[in-house]
């Protein structure tokens, strides 16, 4: 028994049957040098459950669909159970998707490699778990767990003892001697998580796939694993992804940061202009969620109501639609497709037009016009319809009268 496929239409609504599309939606150029290496288009999973005279599916991954460039890093953020996991999962080729195309260099690897991955891309692709002590062999010492990848990967070489001395030192583990011969119980978390990365960096990668490396460790030393990430993207020309929950650190480190619900990629820009000017009401949500010391207690809240839909039977429009403050009909029967709010800033949201471009310049001028101002502003009948009001409401204003096609704010 096999999954049901899925796809959208031109305004995202659920056909039946998946559209490749040539070149995938995801092509984003935020940071990095330009080349592409990892091209990941309409990538989904659906986890089989139930009995065989009664399947259901878990919709843990739908249409996920971007890039990673040489020295760039994808930050990739949501609430646990949003799919950022299982997308690094399957890049990582740990388990097989429902459907979807993963390609490197150009080349479909799910195509090319359909039984198994090949040495060569678990070469080019390597993973660090968010735990540094689970994914660590207790009965090998470090100088084994560092230098059995390097001697697998590279039949001529005999002991990699030099090689995991250069790469201890490249992590800040010193004197490389006396780590070595240590076991992961005997380290810490920062150098057990230094101990990963440096196993990963053994093969010369050309993606990272870091999940949540730094969720499990002090706030003290948290800086120093990610400047060691930046420091490596920049001296090695690695990419990253970097998955989260810490909107503070995607900031920080990500190049370009990708907001993830219930299994759907909702938003997607430039991680300053996503933290500064989010379009997306659940982008909101998690921002606001986020305490800031200036603010005090006058602190405000983006309200979510309702609760995250079943994954099992999720509903057909957007995700999101039973929480959203800003919720209209269209929203609960038709998912939106992706809207650009700028060149590199894209959104999934009704409030922003369905996703073809038609409707979502109007709107961004108003919302543009109104923060600009920073003053009550009147919008004429031609310039905006009622169905899209609920609009300026997203924009951080109420609406106080709503009279045919004009309204004041």
């Amino acid at each position: 028994m096999t999954s049901p496929r899925v796809t959208t239409t031109s305004a995202g609504a659920p056909t039946g049957q998946t559209t490749m599309s040539a070149m995938g939606d995801g092509q984003e150029t935020a940071g990095g040098s330009g080349e592409v290496v990892l091209d990941v288009r309409h990538l989904t999973k659906h986890f089989p459950v139930g009995t065989p005279f009664r399947p259901q599916f878990v919709h843990a991954l739908n249409d996920a669909s971007f890039t990673i460039s040489r020295r760039q890093v994808v930050a990739l953020v949501g609430e646990s159970g949003s799919g950022k996991s299982t997308t690094a999962r399957l890049i990582s080729r740990l388990m097989p998707p429902t459907l979807g195309e993963i390609l490197l260099h150009g080349r479909d690897v799910l195509k090319t490699e359909a039984r198994r991955a090949s040495l060569s891309y678990r070469k080019s692709v390597q993973m660090i778990f968010q735990d540094p002590f689970g994914s660590l062999n207790p009965v090998h010492n470090i100088g084994h767990a560092i230098g059995r990848p390097i001697v697998v990967h590279n039949k001529h070489i005999k002991s990699a003892e030099k090689e995991v001395y250069d790469l201890l030192n490249t992590v800040g583990l010193t004197p490389p001697l006396e780590v070595a011969a240590k076991f992961p119980y005997q380290l810490s978390g920062g150098q057990r998580q230094r101990v990963a990365i440096a196993r990963a960096l053994g093969v010369n990668p050309e993606i990272i796939l870091a999940d949540e490396p730094v969720s499990m460790l002090d706030v003290s030393i948290r800086m120093g694993i990610l400047n060691l990430i930046e420091r490596l993207k920049e001296e090695r020309g690695i990419g990253f992804l970097y998955i989260t929950h810490d909107l503070a650190s995607a900031r920080y480190i990500g190049d370009r940061t990708i907001v993830m619900y219930a299994g759907h990629m909702v938003e997607s820009a430039d991680s300053t202009d996503l933290m500064d000017e989010p379009a997306h009401p659940y982008t909101k949500l998690l921002i606001s969620a986020v305490p800031d010391p200036e603010a005090g207690l006058g602190t405000s809240e983006v309200v979510a109501r309702g609760e995250i839909p079943s994954l099992i039977d999720p509903p057909p429009g957007c995700p999101f639609a039973p929480r959203c403050p800003y919720v209209m009909d269209v929203c609960r029967t038709v998912m939106p497709g992706r809207e650009y709010v700028k060149a590199d800033h894209w959104v999934r949201c009704h409030l922003f037009g369905p996703g073809n471009g038609q409707d979502g310049p109007k709107i961004r001028a108003r919302h543009s016009e109104i923060r600009r101002a920073g003053r009550p502003v009147i919008l004429r009948p031609t310039i905006l319809c009622p169905p899209h009001a609920r609009g300026l409401k997203h924009a951080g204003i109420g609406v106080t009268r709503l009279l045919g096609c004009s309204c004041s704010v």
